[in-house]
C-alpha cells in the first residue's frame, strides 16, 4: 500500500508542477488555430525550393499537432499543392515542438532544453527538406489547389471563409473549442501515460541507475534513437518521461535525442511517408531525424559540459517556483475536468 501511495504521489507532483503550462500552451494553441490562416500556409509551401521548406519548418514549429494529428494535415496540405520538400519538413517540424511542449519543456526540464529544443526540430525539419528537394524525386511546381471542403472539420474554425467576414468572437471561440476539446482530447491519454511513465521510473529506479548502467555516450542516444523512432508518443507526452530520465543520471543529449526522434517518427508515420511520398523520401525522412538528433545531442551534450551546467541540478529550474506550485494546485484538477471532458467528447463524436 506505501509503494501504491508513494507512486501516486509522485505522479501526482509531476501533474502537479506541469498543469498551469499545459493549461497555457493548451490556450496558446486555440489562439493560434484562431489566428493562423491555413490558406497562406499553403499558397507558400507549393514550390519545390528552399523558401517553401524554410516556411514549412518555420509554420510547423508553433502549431500544436501530435504525431498523430500531424498525418492527415501534412498530407491535406500536400494535396493541396504543397511541394515533397515542404511536407516532409512539416511533418518533422511539427510533432517535434509546439507551443504546449515548449511550455512544458520550460516547467519540466530547464531554459537551454525549452530553447534548444525548438531550434533543433526546425533546423532538422529544414534539413529533410533540402534533402528531400535534392536527392528526391524531382517534381514539377503543382498548380494552384482547388476548393474542397473538409469533410472532418468545420471550414469557419480558426479563419474566415471565402467571401465572408466571419466575426473575431466566433474565431476565438472556435479556436478555444479546437484547443480544449480536438487537441486535449488528442493528447490526454498519452500525456496522462507519459507522466505515469515519468513518475513510474522516479518513483522505481534509483539514483544514478540509468547514469551508470545506460552509459552518457553515444551508446545511450543510439538506444534512445531506437526506442523513439518506432514509439507513438507526442511531444508533450515525452516531456515528462525525459524529465524523469535526465534526473535518474541521463546525460541531457541523450534525452534530447528521443524528445526529437520519438515524437517525429512511429510506425504509422513512416508507413504513410511511403504511401504519400515514395520509398526515397522514407529513407531521406529517416536518415535527417536519425542524424540530426545524434548530432544536437552530442552539441547539447557539449553546451552543458562547456559551461559546467548540471542538468540534473538545473532541471525545472525554470518553471519551480512557489507561485507555480500554488497555481498547480488550482491547475491541476482543473485540468482533469478538461482532459476527462475532451475524452468523452472525443470519444462521443467518434462514435
Amino acid at each position: 500500500m506505501d509503494i501504491l501511495t508513494g507512486l501516486i504521489r509522485e505522479i501526482w507532483h509531476t501533474f502537479n508542477e506541469a498543469a498551469p503550462y499545459i493549461l497555457f500552451g493548451t490556450f496558446m494553441a486555440g489562439v493560434i488555430q484562431t489566428f493562423v490562416d491555413k490558406d497562406r500556409i499553403v499558397k507558400h509551401l507549393g514550390k519545390p525550393g528552399f523558401k517553401s521548406v524554410f516556411m514549412a519548418a518555420l509554420f510547423g514549429v508553433p502549431l500544436p499537432l501530435c504525431s498523430c494529428g500531424v498525418l492527415p494535415t501534412a498530407m491535406s496540405l500536400r494535396k493541396n499543392g504543397a511541394s515533397k520538400g515542404a511536407t516532409l519538413a512539416f511533418m518533422i517540424s511539427t510533432p517535434e515542438t509546439g507551443i504546449d511542449s515548449i511550455m512544458l519543456s520550460f516547467a519540466l526540464l530547464d531554459p537551454i532544453m525549452a530553447v534548444f529544443r525548438p531550434v533543433a526540430a526546425f533546423i532538422t525539419a529544414v534539413v529533410a527538406g533540402v534533402m528531400e528537394n535534392i536527392f528526391g524525386h524531382k517534381e514539377k511546381a503543382p498548380e494552384p489547389p482547388k476548393e474542397e471542403k473538409c469533410p472532418h472539420c468545420s471550414e469557419t474554425v480558426g479563419r474566415a471563409a471565402p467571401g465572408q467576414h466571419q466575426h473575431y468572437g466566433k474565431r476565438f471561440i472556435g479556436g478555444m473549442e479546437y484547443a480544449f476539446v480536438d487537441l486535449l482530447g488528442d493528447i490526454s491519454l498519452w500525456l496522462a501515460l507519459g507522466i505515469g511513465i515519468g513518475g513510474i521510473i522516479s518513483f522505481f529506479i534509483p539514483a544514478t541507475f540509468i547514469e551508470n548502467y545506460l552509459g552518457r555516450g553515444l551508446s545511450a542516444m543510439f538506444i534512445m534513437l531506437l526506442i523513439g523512432i518506432p514509439l507513438y508518443i507526442c511531444a508533450s507526452a515525452s516531456t515528462p518521461i525525459a524529465s524523469a530520465l535526465i534526473a535518474k543520471g541521463m546525460a541531457p543529449g541523450a534525452a534530447l535525442v528521443f524528445l526529437l526522434a520519438g515524437p517525429a517518427t512511429n510506425t504509422a508515420g513512416i508507413l504513410a511517408v511511403g504511401k504519400f511520398l515514395g520509398k526515397r523520401s522514407v529513407v531521406i525522412y529517416l536518415a535527417a531525424i536519425s542524424v540530426c538528433a545524434i548530432a544536437f545531442g552530442l552539441l547539447l551534450n557539449f553546451i552543458y559540459s562547456v559551461y559546467g551546467i548540471n542538468a540534473k541540478a538545473l532541471m525545472g529550474s525554470g518553471g519551480h517556483s512557489e507561485l507555480t506550485h500554488h497555481l498547480g494546485l488550482i491547475a491541476a484538477p482543473v485540468l482533469v475536468i478538461l482532459m476527462i471532458n475532451a475524452v468523452a467528447r472525443r470519444n462521443k463524436c467518434d462514435d
